[in-house]
């Protein structure tokens, strides 16, 4: 018995304490992520009207449903249009950020906690500030009191489709949001560019600032460029507080800027409860992700060693 229970402790007790501190994760993973993965996607093969343990099978029934719902692809493309915005977006701004803050000389330190503080920040809880404080639409809101200054009538931020002036509302609070944290992960790939290698290109006669940037830098934060895509594209398919919080009203959600979780939340937890047809839209929305992620980083070339 002994030598069993020193079998499973491993030399050191190695084993035991991968299990100590591994163990509480896993078990969170297999309890709150794999388990409702695996309910779900049972769920989207059965008619789940108000149960989650439906006994109608209709096979691919709700896949075709969703699939054909003009809604529902119609969320879908316009996240893909959104998508194809906020990433490089927030890429080029993060990026910047990155280069200034590690360029400057004094409060490094200080500029780098500014911009990173935000990513602290709830999303609702911003949500509100931009909506109910800074994009209110009455006019003694923070941007329309700034537009008076200039001479400018107040704007209907939320309110108005055309011009669609909660594009901007929801842009600029993703980007105060998110750049600070991408920007902290340029940072340190910036940190891990040798300084002997802009040195060298000095001396080879390479120029400071975008000749530098262009040929040494740039190049050398492929790894983390490609990261900082990915993680970008799925959080814009993921996009869900900022875009509930600003745009529901009473009545519900408009049928404009819809992000697809916001669609498949009203499908599954509104009036109908229809947990079939929601589960099989989160199906295909995991797979969307999965494929245009999977697809992005081996066209990138992610985990690829640098040049």
């Amino acid at each position: 018995m002994s030598q069993v229970w020193a079998r499973v402790r491993g030399p050191q007790g190695q084993n035991l304490w991968f299990w100590v501190f591994v163990g509480p994760f896993l078990a969170g993973l297999m309890l709150f992520v794999l388990v409702p993965l695996g309910w779900s996607l049972w769920l989207s093969f059965f008619d789940a009207h108000n149960t989650v343990t439906p006994t109608r099978f209709v096979g691919l029934g709700n896949y075709r449903d969703m699939l054909t719902d003009p809604a529902f692809l119609d969320s879908l493309g316009t996240f893909s249009l959104f998508a194809l915005f906020i990433v490089p977006t927030t890429f080029a701004l993060s990026l910047g950020l990155a280069m200034l803050v590690e360029k400057a000389l004094l409060g490094r330190g200080f500029f780098r906690s500014v911009f990173f503080l935000p990513t602290a920040c709830s999303y609702v809880v911003a949500a509100l500030v931009w909506k109910l404080s800074l994009f209110s639409g009455v006019r003694f809101g923070l941007v329309n009191t700034v537009l008076g200054w200039f001479g400018q009538d107040p704007v209907a931020w939320l309110s108005v489709t055309k011009p669609p002036w909660y594009w901007l509302v929801i842009v600029t609070l993703r980007l105060w949001l998110q750049a600070g944290f991408y920007m902290v992960l340029f940072l340190a790939g910036l940190s891990r560019i040798p300084r002997s290698v802009y040195e060298a290109a000095a001396v080879d006669g390479a120029g400071p600032g975008w000749q530098t940037f262009r040929w040494i830098t740039f190049p050398l934060l492929r790894s983390t460029s490609v990261a900082v895509l990915v993680l970008l594209l799925i959080n814009a398919y993921q996009s869900f507080d900022e875009f509930y919080n600003i745009l529901s009203t009473t009545a519900g959600y408009p049928p404009y800027a819809r992000p697809p979780l916001v669609y498949l939340y009203y499908v599954a937890l509104g009036n109908g409860q229809d947990f079939g047809h929601g589960s099989a839209g989160a199906m295909i929305l995991a797979v969307l992700i999965a494929v245009v992620t999977v697809g992005q980083a081996r066209f990138l070339g992610l985990g690829r060693r640098s040049a």
